[in-house]
């Protein structure tokens, strides 16, 4: 995050992201797609999990019409244990041995109403994929790269694990717990050859404000923010993979996250107030969630 990393020679760093033998989860859009399209051409294979099987074919197929045999589509609901186990099996039948890289990626977004008035029911559904859909790739992949001492874990967090923007207390919840493991797992894995690194961007052009439970004010201002300030996924992917390779913990793609890590660290006080203060300026609407999950919860953040 601090640059310090490139001082390191381009010749001694590990190229955790070329060759390598990968997972990515939520691979059906976004930027999980950009990820599996991108280490397929730095000349790895990549494992595409997705709970849509549909779109996982889809970003085989893409890679497959340019890099023939490097891809491997897998149905996967990382909410679910036994799923991502059975997944890890997958991976090392297809190598013949342990995976080099898993990219932690599948993620909902969820929003738009203050605590008191989520329900239980959404805290459990967007927990279940964005916190424990990382702790089970966590657990379960974390010991064959430990074996392995080589290899590294790139989780998707979000800016909004450290901006604390209100209403939207279950996804900054979710996204500052996998800032947390990563932080954590880091150190555990420090000396062992594996790196890990955690990307929490802003705004990125991608299905995760249409896909999740948003209520539809909070989607239509994320959607035309993502129009007019994200970043593409292809940006994020190859310069969280290029961060990755250089042994860097955070990825803050965009200049915005930078902002908002320093103001909320040397003002806290000031910056809570100030986003309590805009909340109660701002329109409120009726918290009534749009659920665009009904035939399948999307992950492809």
């Amino acid at each position: 995050m601090f640059g310090l990393e490139k001082l390191i020679p381009l010749s001694v760093r590990p190229r955790r992201s070329y060759d390598a033998r990968a997972v990515v989860t939520g691979a059906g859009s976004g930027i999980g797609r950009a990820f599996a399209l991108e280490i397929a051409a730095r000349g790895g294979q990549v494992i595409c999990a997705d709970i849509d099987e549909v779109r996982a074919a889809e970003t085989a197929a893409l890679i497959e019409s340019n890099h023939p045999g490097a891809a491997h589509p897998f149905r996967c609901d990382v909410a679910k244990r036994d799923d991502v186990e059975v997944l890890a099996r997958f991976a090392e039948s297809v190598y013949g041995g342990p995976i080099t890289l898993v990219i932690n990626n599948a993620g909902v977004g969820i929003g738009g109403k203050h605590v008191g008035e989520i329900g239980f029911s959404d805290w459990e559904w967007a927990l279940g994929i964005n916190l424990w859909g990382v702790v089970h790739g966590c657990e379960i992949f974390a010991p064959q790269l430990r074996a392995a001492r080589r290899g590294g874990i790139i989780n998707v967090a979000s800016a909004a694990g450290f901006a604390a923007a209100p209403s939207m207390a279950v996804y900054n919840t979710s996204k500052a717990a996998v800032m947390s493991l990563s932080e954590t797992l880091a150190a555990e894995m420090s000396g062992t050859g594996v790196a890990v690194t955690v990307l929490c961007p802003t705004f990125v052009k991608t299905n995760v404000a249409r896909d999740g439970r948003i209520t539809q004010q909070s989607a239509r201002l994320a959607d035309t923010l993502m129009r007019l300030t994200g970043f593409s996924p292809e940006h994020v992917a190859r310069t969280t993979l290029d961060a990755h390779d250089r042994g860097q913990l955070y990825v803050l793609p965009q200049l915005d996250a930078h902002v908002v890590w320093r103001l909320k660290r040397y003002f806290p006080a000031q910056y809570t107030y100030a986003l309590g203060l805009l909340d109660r300026l701002l329109p409120q609407e009726h918290p009534t969630t749009i659920d665009r999950t009904s035939v399948s919860d999307k992950t492809g953040v």
